[in-house]
């Protein structure tokens, strides 16, 4: 086992993070490690912070709190919209923001978006990516947007784990599968609603990306073993109609994954990212006595959370952060910090949107208190591929997508992880050649398909895929075909 020292020493060799992004930056170490004591160190507990909300806000265990029609946001006539929060209990509020598909909705899918972190807030994917409206570059504006995902589906937008965006109460999320209970545990109080009750029997599809690699997967498990509870007699609940998952730019399995960062920042689309000396020194961190493969393999084996936490903090000082050199982590093309997307931090925090939203906190983009929990547990080493097995096999709809532009979880890791699946259509992808696929015959990415699972490879996109366009495609164009296509129960196609 490691020794608790050597633990220790590597926890608190950081600084505060910095809150920006989906992923915290932590005295220059993407996704580093937080400051600990010592005494958290030996008892392996997390920082658990409790934010009292019961005295400070009228909660309803078990309810939602929801404020309707706001007119933020989605500004097209007659379209639903609603915001609020689900009150696991009365120290629990998790945030949402639910825009009705602007065509159908009736029988249009319920789709859940996640964003990442861990501690990420899943405003990021509305406001810049895929939501009704998008930021404007001087970042006080919206406007909005065509290739929304709501054209098409029902779409739920929720911060989570509490504490998390305008999520607040008490922060005791520390895994991925905790997490997983209480994402459950909204959606029964989300379908038993009166407002939202008619979308029980509406095909349910989970989007997520980036930390969205764990939570995918997870969750998606998790919702099947629930509703398998509920057929046999021992759940006591709703079940929840899943019919379709998908993933980008997912962190999923970091034994396979993380080689990827040695070759891409040698070999991408764009340019190298560092040096031949960096590489050899990185080189040398992953492969080498005690090296990163070797304390990621520990973790796999041990299960243990000092095994893990030491695994994330090794492997993101000295392999992830490295070789990214002077670029964007999130979009390789431009130089650290691509000011694109725009931060749009001051228009959600002003008062005049809150008050008509209904949030009662300050929204943050990344929770620290959140990633550090996270942290304590090593949850971001541990392989969630068998979770994501599960799923395909199980016959959800599956879709993996990546940008080649993203660094964070870029796609040479991604497909290696897609190569590694075991599934009933293992073999079949296996024996396919990717395809071009195609947005009304403009280039968009690389493809395959395999029974019920695709892969896509999307052109021009950085972490934030719906963000981006290429060559003459519109912004979020290629993204929007995507979504449609897996939403329609299909597999992947170009037009």
């Amino acid at each position: 086992m490691l020794s608790l020292p050597l633990l220790f020493a590597v926890l608190t060799a950081y600084s505060l993070p910095a809150t920006a992004g989906q992923i915290p930056v932590v005295n220059g170490v993407i996704g580093g490690a937080p400051p600990i004591s010592k005494a958290d160190a030996q008892s392996h507990t997390s920082h658990q912070v409790l934010v009292e909300t019961s005295a400070s806000f009228n909660t309803t265990p078990g309810k939602l709190r929801v404020v309707e029609n706001s007119g933020v946001c989605e500004t097209t006539p007659g379209v639903y919209q609603a915001s609020g929060y689900g009150d696991l209990s009365a120290n629990e509020s998790m945030w949402f923001w639910f825009f009705e598909a602007r065509k159908n909705p009736e029988n249009a899918p319920l789709v859940l978006w996640l964003n990442g972190g861990p501690g990420s807030s899943s405003m990021l994917g509305l406001f810049q990516e895929h939501g009704p409206c998008r930021i404007t570059n001087d970042s006080s504006t919206v406007v909005n947007n065509p290739t929304s995902w709501n054209e098409v589906a029902n779409m739920l937008y929720i911060d989570q784990p509490i504490g998390v965006g305008f999520s607040h109460g008490s922060m005791t999320v520390n895994s991925s599968e905790t997490a997983a209970s209480d994402m459950w545990k909204f959606l029964q109080i989300f379908f038993k609603d009166s407002r939202f009750s008619k979308y029980q029997k509406n095909e349910f599809a989970l989007w997520t990306e980036s930390y969205g690699g764990h939570y995918g997967p997870v969750f998606s498990a998790h919702f099947l073993k629930q509703n398998a509870g509920i057929t046999n007699g021992t759940v006591s609940g709703v079940p929840i109609n899943l019919k379709a998952l998908a993933i980008g730019n997912g962190i999923t399995d970091p034994l396979v994954q993380y080689p990827g960062y040695l070759t891409y920042a040698a070999s991408n689309p764009y340019h190298p990212l560092v040096n031949q000396s960096v590489l050899d020194t990185a080189t040398a961190a992953w492969e080498g006595f005690l090296g990163c493969k070797e304390v990621i393999t520990l973790c796999y084996e041990t299960n243990a959370d000092t095994a893990c936490a030491l695994a994330q903090a090794l492997c993101n000082a000295v392999i992830l952060t490295p070789l990214v050199g002077i670029y964007d982590f999130y979009y390789v093309p431009s130089e650290n910090p691509d000011p694109y997307p725009a931060d749009f931090s001051m228009y959600i925090n002003n008062e005049n949107i809150t008050s008509k939203i209904g949030a009662e906190v300050e929204w943050m983009s990344l929770k620290d208190a959140v990633f550090n929990n996270f942290l304590m547990t090593g949850d971001w080493m541990r392989n969630k591929r068998a979770a994501l097995e599960t799923v395909i096999d199980a016959g959800v709809r599956t879709l993996i997508f990546d940008g080649d532009a993203d660094y964070i979880a870029n796609f040479i890791g991604v497909e290696a992880m897609v190569d590694a699946l075991q599934t009933q259509f293992t073999d079949k992808y296996k024996q396919q050649s990717f395809a071009n696929y195609t947005v009304r015959g403009q280039p968009a990415g690389i493809y395959k398909n395999a029974g019920t699972f695709s892969y896509v490879r999307v052109f021009g996109a950085g972490h934030l895929v719906p963000a981006y366009k290429f060559g003459a495609l519109e912004y979020g164009e290629a993204a929007l075909q995507i979504f449609t296509q897996i939403m329609s129960g299909k597999s992947l196609s170009p037009t």
